[in-house]
C-alpha cells in the first residue's frame, strides 16, 4: 500500500498513484500527495492502475480531493482503474461524478 506523487507544474498536471489496497490506512498520504497543490486550473489524475483493493473510506477521499480541486479551478480524473476497481466506482455511481480516462 502505498502512494506516490508526480507533479508536472509545465503541463499543470499532478498524477497521484495508489498501489495495493486503498483505504482509511492511505489517509494521511492521500491527502498530503495533493494538498499543497493551490494553483489554479490542474489536472489532478487518481492513477489507480496498481491498486487492487478499494473501500469506502478511500471514495470519501477520493470526494474530498475533488471537492479541493474544485475550490482551485482545476479538475480530477481516474485513470486506469483495474476490472474490480471499475466495479466498485460504477456500482457508487463515481463515474457520474468524476471523469473515468482507460
Amino acid at each position: 500500500m502505498s502512494v506516490t506523487t508526480r507533479v508536472d507544474a509545465e503541463k499543470k498536471r499532478v498524477v497521484i498513484n495508489i498501489s495495493g489496497k486503498f483505504d482509511f490506512s492511505l489517509h494521511q498520504q492521500f491527502r498530503e500527495a495533493y494538498r499543497d497543490r493551490t494553483e489554479r486550473g490542474y489536472r489532478f489524475e487518481l492513477n489507480l492502475s496498481e491498486a487492487n483493493y478499494m473501500d469506502s473510506s478511500a471514495l470519501g477521499m477520493v470526494l474530498l480531493l475533488k471537492e479541493h480541486a474544485e475550490k482551485q479551478g482545476s479538475q480530477v480524473v481516474i485513470t486506469r482503474p483495474g476490472e474490480s476497481i471499475r466495479k466498485i466506482l460504477k456500482i457508487a455511481n463515481f463515474d457520474k461524478l468524476v471523469p473515468i480516462e482507460g
